[in-house]
């Protein structure tokens, strides 16, 4: 078995300010994490959101050992080229340690709409700047004339020393494909182990329809979860979150979303591992923020010791 790595993404973090965010940082640091994970939204539903590559940047300025990733970056709001400055940026301040995940977003059209893109674009944006996004952190000079974006001449350097993991995230058939022609990785959220394994073969097989062998470097998942002393108070924990963040009650992610004691919800997350996972993004809910720190120490010590992971 090998590396697994294991983080929580903190939502009560983009609600504190500088002295908050680095004692929680820290105190993650503390608690043995691997990565701490960050979701992204511009103006999600009633205006919530968070840049994604700012947060992760600012966390990585705090600790010398923690990675980051973004979980999922929504690509298709932004231009490719300021994108690749910030991602050569991060890669100064915190060489090997960042994972950039993108997604396309969706479950708000209006935040899409809202940010200049046709919601129907989505895709194909997506697609055009992954291509744009990578060509720029080689440092290479780049000339586009595509659907969406034009660049001449275009640059972005010193380009990363360690090259950044891009891996993309959705559980549609396209983003899977995505994945695997443009990724070296897939991001998962609600699926079932066994559906995890299927989308990562899907992905391979993408990939190897345009004869690519992609790093496949990072497989991950984002997981919401509750935890708490029994089950019914863990569920009370990530229910009221999930519903105020997605307005859909939890019931519907129920079979997806883990709530339980930190040894119950690391059971239910250690078949992902045998199916092809190496992240785990602990979409964390509980009484405090010590609290969800402490126990994703604990679920991650106990991933390891069920699956052998290092």
């Amino acid at each position: 078995m090998g590396r697994i790595s294991v983080g929580c993404v903190l939502n009560r973090l983009a609600l504190t300010d500088a002295s908050g965010r680095r004692a929680i940082v820290l105190l993650a640091d503390s608690a043995g994490l691997d990565h701490l994970g960050f979701g992204d939204h511009v103006s999600f539903h009633t205006g919530a959101g968070s840049d994604g590559l700012l947060a992760a940047a600012g966390a990585l300025a705090v600790s010398d050992r923690l990675a980051a990733n973004t979980g999922v970056y929504l690509l298709p709001l932004r231009h490719p080229m300021p994108v690749a400055r910030q991602l050569a940026d991060i890669a100064a301040l915190a060489p090997g340690r960042f994972v950039f995940g993108v997604g396309i977003g969706g479950e708000d059209p209006h935040e899409v709409q809202n940010c200049g893109v046709d919601p129907r674009t989505r895709g194909r944006r997506t697609d055009e700047a992954l291509q744009i996004v990578r060509k720029l952190l080689t440092g290479d000079a780049v000339d586009v004339e595509g659907d969406h974006f034009t660049l001449e001449g275009a640059r972005i350097a010193p380009a990363p020393q360690i090259p950044i993991p891009i891996v993309v995230g959705g559980r549609s058939d396209a983003a899977i494909r995505r994945a695997g022609r443009l990724g070296d990785g897939w991001f998962g959220i609600w699926v079932s182990p066994e559906r995890y394994r299927q989308s990562l073969t899907s992905m391979q097989e993408a990939a190897g329809e345009v004869g690519r062998v992609p790093r496949l470097s990072v497989n991950a998942l984002n997981v919401w979860c509750g935890v708490g002393d029994d089950r019914g108070e863990a569920r009370g924990h990530v229910g009221k979150a999930m519903q105020q963040f997605y307005g859909i009650p939890y019931e519907r992610f129920q079979r997806w979303s883990p709530a339980g004691t930190p040894a119950e919800v690391a059971d239910f997350l250690a078949p992902y591992v045998d199916a092809g996972c190496t992240l785990f993004n602990l979409i964390i809910n509980g009484r405090s923020a010590e609290h969800e720190i402490e126990a994703a120490g604990t679920i991650r010590d106990r991933i390891l010791q069920l699956t052998g992971g290092t």
